[in-house]
């Protein structure tokens, strides 16, 4: 399994919305609003790197109020 930590920022006032929208998605673990340059958190768990990519990149940024991403993949073992 392949871990990644997403941050997304929101349109002003939108962040608690996009924490709970993005928590529908099926490769979401937990997400969590935020204090700083970024607006919200999350975390995702998926089979391969590209299924992570795939989620972000479509899934993810097709969400509403989602301005920018970016995606940190971790590459310790649990």
């Amino acid at each position: 399994m392949v871990r990644a930590y997403v941050l997304l920022k929101a349109e002003v006032g939108e962040a608690a919305t996009l924490a709970e929208t993005s928590r529908s998605i099926d490769a979401v673990e937990t997400a969590h609003v935020i204090a700083g340059d970024w607006d919200v958190i999350v975390e995702i768990e998926a089979p391969e790197v590209y299924d992570v990519l795939s989620t972000t990149a479509t899934e993810m940024q097709d969400l509403s109020n989602v301005l920018d991403t970016k995606t940190y993949v971790s590459i310790d073992e649990e």
